[in-house]
Order: structure tokens, then C-alpha cells, then sequence
């Protein structure tokens, strides 16, 4: 499952930044978590990173309308470390050009 922050966010910020899939989005002051990019950080044995860091975890919450089992997260975040693997290779190709 994804997560997805509450409406009794306060609205700090602290998350934004440390998010590795980059899956928390703010708008008008508001958080929000894309679930096509969250993946629970299941790939971290400490677990979300947003929840670890908050000063509300308790806002940060599991996304009911979003299943998915720790294997399909665990793929997700594979998917999404080789896709930055090959950004950086085709940015340090460029540069050596």
C-alpha cells in the first residue's frame, strides 16, 4: 500500500526533501503523496522515511484505496533506483562528449 498524509498535516515541510522517490507533493501549503511513486520505502529497514521524520507521524497514514504487497513495493523501488542509474550514466555520456 502507498501512504497518504492526513488533513492534520501542519504543514512543516520536513518530508518533502527526503522522500527518495520523490512522492510527496505540495501545493497551496498542502502535502500529498503521488502512490504511483510511493513505496512505503520498504527497500529501507527503518521503514518511510516521511513517517521516520515528522514531527506528526500519525498524519502520515496507509492508503487504503492503494494496495499493493511488499514484493510489488519492493519492484516499484527497483524500477525507480535503476531508472535514476541511467539518467546519471546517460548525464555523465553526455558530459564526457
Amino acid at each position: 500500500m502507498a501512504l497518504m498524509i492526513t488533513d492534520e498535516c501542519i504543514g512543516c515541510g520536513v518530508c518533502l526533501p527526503e522522500c527518495p522517490h520523490q512522492a510527496i507533493c505540495e501545493e497551496d501549503g498542502n502535502f500529498w503523496i503521488r502512490a504511483g511513486r510511493c513505496t512505503e520505502c520498504a527497500e529501507d529497514p527503518e521503514g518511510p522515511h516521511c513517517r521516520r521524520l515528522c514531527p506528526m507521524p500519525e498524519v502520515i497514514v496507509t492508503n487504503p484505496r492503494r494496495t499493493e504487497t511488499r514484493e510489488a513495493l519492493l519492484r516499484k523501488a527497483a524500477s525507480f533506483k535503476l531508472r535514476r542509474l541511467f539518467e546519471e550514466f546517460d548525464k555523465t555520456k553526455e558530459e564526457a562528449a
